[in-house]
């Protein structure tokens, strides 16, 4: 899967949340990704090679209109 993610990209992972959500919004990159579960806000910091082999999809990708070149 392409890596293609950035900051406000919503994914989907293999296993869903307890809550019963598992629709997961990326907070943080890095060498670990920290993503946030949409449905109760709990918040899970994962190494990059570890969220990589858990991904499932990408769901939506949020448009940064901050960024600058």
């Amino acid at each position: 899967m392409e890596n293609n993610y950035k900051l406000g990209t919503i994914v989907m992972m293999k296993k869903g949340h307890p809550c019963g959500s598992n629709a997961w919004e990326i907070v943080r990159l890095g060498a670990d990704i920290k993503i946030k579960c949409q449905g109760c806000g709990r918040i899970v910091l994962l190494p990059r090679v570890e969220f990589n082999k858990k991904l499932k999809k990408i769901l939506s990708e949020e448009d940064d209109s901050d960024e600058r070149a």
